[in-house]
């Protein structure tokens, strides 16, 4: 089984990813106490270890060899809803990241980020990192995936960063979208709005007959979990939700006017499995699953790179 390192790993959206690709979890960092519960709650056999990046990387070295390094590193220096500061945010992560890519020399690296990443202002920072893996023996390329493509319903695009060691590079081959679209909001929600016995849910499937707006995790700053900015809020009417505010359960069996989306609601549609619990109050719980790598997609991106570098392997038993 090929091992990997989890950087800022959430509440597990990659982490389920990888795992259902294959790969063994040898550490998964990550600084948020609730977070670090969700993982512990649902995998206790996994290595979680709650703490800075800055501190973990001191150490990286014992995990010398691990076939994959990987993670979701802080999105605001690059999203065009902050200030887009890139490097010169201190919540950049990237370059405590090529350190422990140095400390750990893995096979392979996959990193996920905003599609922001991509905007022409990151150009040579973007060429910077390259230069920084291509000196560590990595080749490295990156591609902005729709979550819709992998069969999560909302489109949320994302950029996904792969270096593979350049006698491996060869081998891999970036997942092809799904030839169907996912399912609507409707469709994948339907059992769950109907479970306390809602009486208007035919009504409202019917309404809501495409995929979700893009799943936003808010901030810590916020005063509470929501569905986004007014435009993202709209685009939830537009499907019959009500998207100022979280439930706590389905609609009753008199409820009038806009249903709200409870947490489990939203995690399906970022593709959790519905036996995922996210532990800690409603905004906690929320909040996780706004910020969380959709699994399919993950999913989608480490099977290829499990592939990529077992192939060589492969050939030496046939050998």
């Amino acid at each position: 089984m090929p091992t990997s390192i989890e950087l800022c790993a959430g509440a597990g959206g990659q982490a389920l990813g990888l795992e259902r690709a294959g790969f063994g979890h040898t550490a998964l960092v990550e600084i948020d106490k609730h977070c670090c519960n969700t993982l512990r709650h649902n995998r206790p056999e996994w290595n979680v270890l709650e703490e800075d990046l800055r501190i973990f990387k001191e150490r990286a070295g014992d995990y010398s060899g691990v076939d994959l390094v990987a993670g979701g590193l802080p999105c605001p220096p690059f999203s065009v809803a902050g200030k887009q500061l890139g490097e010169k945010d201190e919540r950049n992560l990237f370059n405590d990241a090529i350190d422990i890519v140095d400390a750990t020399r893995p096979k392979a690296v996959m990193i996920e980020n905003v599609r922001g990443f991509l905007d022409a202002v990151f150009h040579d920072y973007r060429e910077h990192l390259k230069c920084q893996l291509k000196k560590l023996g990595y080749e490295t390329d990156w591609r902005l995936l729709n979550a819709s493509d992998f069969g999560v319903s909302q489109l949320r695009p994302r950029v996904v960063i792969v270096a593979i060691r350049k006698d491996l590079a060869g081998q891999f081959d970036w997942p092809d979208a799904l030839p169907h679209n996912p399912p609507t909001v409707g469709e994948i929600l339907h059992d769950l709005m109907a479970e306390r016995g809602w009486r208007g849910v035919e009504a409202w499937k019917e309404q809501a007959d495409e995929i979700a707006p893009t799943i936003v995790g808010g901030s810590k700053k916020h005063g509470g979990p929501d569905l986004g900015p007014t435009r993202a809020r709209k685009a939830w009417a537009a499907l019959g939700v009500e998207g100022r505010t979280i439930a706590p359960e389905a609609p009753d069996p008199f409820h009038n006017g806009m249903p709200r989306l409870t947490v489990r609601m939203v995690a399906r549609i970022q593709g959790f499995p519905d036996d995922w619990h996210f532990t800690g109050a409603k905004t906690n719980a929320y909040r996780q699953v706004g910020n969380a790598f959709p699994p399919p997609v993950a999913h989608s991106v480490a099977h290829q790179l499990q592939k990529a570098i077992s192939k060589p392997m492969l050939r030496a038993v046939s050998a």
